[in-house]
């Protein structure tokens, strides 16, 4: 009878083992593949190591810098080149023409550029805000008052097509019921193919005032000029995403853990800047060349914000609002197709399970939660 009974707690303990295993591997939560190619929030090995990344001449694309600096890349399996680029088309063309794994380009142009047929997709974001316009202090009326945009009557204002800037520029301008054109009580738009570009024609006697994004409010403010208004001011635009992180469509699917431990790096460093002020100051002075000063005020003076959250909401209301204003000629596309949230969604769960406790990733957690 001692015999029976042992022989049938044996069987009973084998059976609970077998079921214990069979619902660990069918509960959803722990070993669902989702659309990223990953299982869970299990890392993956990056199926390509070298990476090539372009940005722009901007203290908000810090993340890069400080994931380059800081070792992040690196200890995600990467190896990064990190290379400026002068404008969003140069960065499309990088990305199309395989120069590029990942580029940071601004909201507007990646939205005009979608439109128009490239096949790249918004996978994170890079920055919020931070972007405005400046004035010579000498065309400036006796009390006037920092967002007051009738000051541009009649003034030439150098500016980037295609860009975010420009895009808010028109919308005020139509908000105010001022027209384009030349006159006292019009406003002359020039464009230009880059910031810098449009940055340095101020210094001439035929610009009167220019669009600006980091660092270039600051430089302008430290060259004499005034601030015409900044973005986040302006209620229509408060936290209004700007540059993306951009990827070919296809790169983005064939290179799912790439991309993650990419984003992985990223969000380390988007920590890492909360958390070590003067260091990250040092690390984006190795990159965008002005005074120190000048950086911690565009980093941490309140107008911009770098975040690598892919912010969907805000970004897709953006693009309603790009096609209605006529940035595309009227073509409408199917944004959902071209934008992608699960690469962020599993490096974030990814570095919250090997740090639960971490109050910065379940602030970001947060976040995403309500902006995708």
């Amino acid at each position: 009878m001692k015999k029976i009974i042992s022989i049938l707690v044996v069987a009973l303990l084998t059976l609970s083992l077998f079921a214990g295993c069979s619902s660990k591997s069918g509960d959803s939560s722990d070993g669902a593949a989702d659309s990223s190619g990953n299982t869970g929030v299990e890392k993956g090995t990056p199926e390509k190591t070298t990476f090539a990344l372009g940005h722009l001449n901007s203290t908000a694309h810090l993340l890069a810098f400080v994931a380059a600096e800081e070792g992040f890349f690196e200890a995600e399996g990467l190896t990064v080149t990190v290379t400026q680029f002068a404008s969003a088309g140069e960065l499309v063309a990088g990305l199309e023409g395989g120069q590029l794994d990942a580029a940071f380009i601004g909201s507007v142009p990646t939205i005009t550029n979608q439109a128009a047929g490239h096949d790249i997709t918004i996978f994170g974001g890079v920055m919020t805000n931070g972007h405005g316009y400046v004035i010579k202090s000498n065309l400036v009326p006796e009390g006037f008052k920092e967002g007051d945009i009738t000051v541009l009557k009649g003034r030439s204002v150098a500016s980037v097509k295609n860009s975010i800037q420009d895009y808010e520029l028109l919308v005020l301008l139509k908000n105010n019921n001022l027209e384009i054109g030349n006159g006292a009580d019009k406003v002359n738009i020039v464009y230009f193919e880059s910031q810098k570009d449009a940055y340095n024609a101020l210094a001439g006697n035929e610009i009167d005032a220019v669009s600006v994004y980091s660092p270039y409010a600051s430089v302008a403010e430290a060259a004499g000029h005034t601030v015409v208004y900044y973005c986040n001011e302006v209620e229509d635009f408060h936290d209004q995403p700007c540059c993306r992180q951009v990827a070919l469509t296809s790169a983005l699917a064939q290179n799912p853990n790439t991309y993650i431990a990419f984003e992985r790096a990223l969000i380390r460093a988007y920590k890492f800047t909360q958390e070590n002020k003067a260091k990250t100051i040092d690390d984006v002075a190795k990159y965008i060349t002005i005074e120190k000063s000048q950086i911690e005020y565009e980093v941490y003076g309140g107008h911009a914000k770098s975040v690598p959250d892919p912010d969907k909401h805000a970004t897709e209301a953006l693009k309603h609002g790009v096609v209605d204003f006529g940035y595309t000629d009227g073509k409408d596309y199917d944004f959902d197709a071209l934008y992608n949230t699960s690469l962020y969604k599993t490096a974030l769960e990814q570095l919250i399970a090997e740090n639960p406790n971490d109050s910065i990733y379940t602030e970001l957690k947060t976040h995403f939660d309500s902006a995708n």
